[in-house]
């Protein structure tokens, strides 16, 4: 009797008692539902499989620009490297090596030092002067006044036109009696004319402005591209606190324009360093090597003179000197603006 009792009892049970009873005596191995996680291997979507496509993804976009560069851009490097060991005059086989005797030779030239001089003179000047004339001219052209469009052309217009027709028509201005002559004479400044591509002491200086005019345009474009990127909030905001234009433009405008000036010093610093085609066409390094630079010096005591194996290594030179600032630029300039876009684009 008692034994059915409790029988009785154990088998009534309701409410949440019973609900745990069943479910623990429903519990262990049963039947998988449709669409349950699968067990045993890894899931579908799953982090190997995100990983194998990015990786794929990757390896589809870069890797033909990575042959590119691998073809020609690190083999020509690792060969000029190679023919600069070697006395060659650009025919036969390489048989006459000689070492690190090329570059010696060139580190002893008085004139390939002071070739360097040069071009760290036009690289400073550059950077001295056409950075301030361009922020200038774009902070102007970055209002709102009737042409402005037609100024911004006029101004970019130099950029575009191809260096040698610059050099060939600043040559036609500066010859002896020319437009610029004659400009100089009717503003009262005749005592000023000079020999501006035949005086030793004012060729560098002729040649600069000849670059200032092509190149300035393109930082002025740039920076202005800058410019229009920057919030007009902000300076609104700035306005109405009681700061001045100049205290707008010095503790807003440039601050966020500063991305795109080390961009702008960059790539200005990389082309004085390789600057060739207008010098060597207005004076091809003279008069008496007074506007050399190391691409002329390059070009003419190098390849034309039939040493290629010294032109190679006057090359190799230059391309250490570009090669070393833009890593130590990279390292502590332009780190921290590319960072973050490197890692949102592989993120």
């Amino acid at each position: 009797m008692a034994r059915t009792d409790t029988e009785t009892t154990q088998s009534g049970q309701a409410g949440p008692a019973a609900t745990v009873s069943t479910v623990a005596a429903g519990a262990g191995p049963g039947p998988r539902q449709r669409g349950g996680p699968r067990r045993g291997g890894p899931q579908r979507g799953g982090p190997q499989r995100g990983g194998l496509r990015k990786s794929g993804e990757l390896t589809l976009l870069l890797g033909p620009a990575l042959v590119l560069f691998i073809g020609f851009v690190f083999v020509p490097i690792v060969i000029a490297a190679y023919y600069s060991l070697y006395n060659w005059s650009g025919y036969g086989p390489l048989k006459d090596f000689t070492g690190l005797h090329n570059y010696k030779a060139a580190f002893n030239d008085p004139v390939f030092i002071q070739a360097i001089e040069h071009t760290l003179i036009i690289t400073g000047l550059s950077l001295a002067i056409q950075g301030p004339l361009s922020l200038g001219i774009a902070l102007l052209l970055n209002r709102k006044f009737r042409g402005r469009t037609f100024m911004r052309l006029v101004i970019f217009a130099p950029y575009v036109i191809p260096p040698a027709v610059t050099a060939v028509m600043w040559s036609l201005l500066l010859q002896p009696g020319g437009f610029t002559d004659q400009l100089f004479k009717s503003m009262g400044l005749g005592a000023e004319v000079q020999q501006w591509l035949a005086n030793v002491h004012v060729v560098l200086a002729t040649v600069f402005v000849v670059l200032t005019w092509q190149y300035i345009g393109f930082g002025i474009v740039l920076l202005l591209a800058g410019l229009q990127g920057i919030p007009t909030e902000l300076k609104e905001a700035a306005a109405i606190d009681g700061a001045s234009p100049w205290d707008i433009v010095r503790r807003i405008t440039v601050p966020l324009l500063a991305p795109t000036i080390r961009i702008w010093v960059f790539i200005t610093v990389i082309g004085s360093l390789q600057v060739f085609d207008v010098v060597w066409i207005l004076t091809g390094g003279g008069p008496a090597d007074a506007s050399t630079t190391m691409a002329t010096y390059m070009f003419l005591d190098g390849f034309r003179s039939l040493e290629f194996g010294y032109g190679t290594a006057i090359a190799v030179i230059m391309f250490a000197f570009c090669f070393v600032f833009a890593i130590f630029y990279q390292r502590f300039a332009l780190r921290r603006d590319t960072a973050g876009a490197l890692t949102r684009a592989v993120g």
